[in-house]
């Protein structure tokens, strides 16, 4: 009797006859490109903020930004504290700022990415693609 694995492993040492196809990509549309980067742009974004508050809350429950605290006091006479510089919302906000501006130059080099491959399969012909249907 013949379980379904046996069918499924007779399957996969059969040859298939596929086809093959070469394909040409000779154009990157500008708009397709501009979108797809933002939207990788916005996932890096999210991912930063993240981050930074991960590693905030790490180093606030190591202890060392007390240390740093208080090596800063100590060496500027109190004058100068850490704390006060490196809170949850200024951390939080300098990774918002860092988040824009990835924001912007990577939608801004993906619009230029395609612009220059644009430019570049004028002289090059494209990039040449092979796909197999089974």
């Amino acid at each position: 009797m013949s379980t379904v694995a046996d069918k499924l492993a007779k399957k996969s040492t059969r040859k298939t006859g596929g086809k093959q196809v070469r394909l040409r990509l000779v154009y990157v549309d500008f708009w397709s490109a501009v979108k797809l980067s933002f939207l990788g742009a916005v996932a890096l974004a999210i991912v930063t903020m993240v981050s930074f508050f991960l590693i905030y809350l790490v180093l606030q429950a190591t202890g060392i930004l007390v240390d740093a605290d208080e090596f800063i006091s100590n060496i500027t006479d109190g004058s100068v504290s850490v704390a006060a510089l490196l809170g949850l919302p200024q951390v939080m906000a300098f990774a918002a700022v860092i988040s824009i501006l990835n924001l912007i130059v990577f939608t801004v080099l993906g619009a230029v990415v395609a612009g220059i491959y644009n430019l570049a399969v004028k002289v090059t012909g494209g990039l040449l693609v092979g796909f197999m249907s089974n």
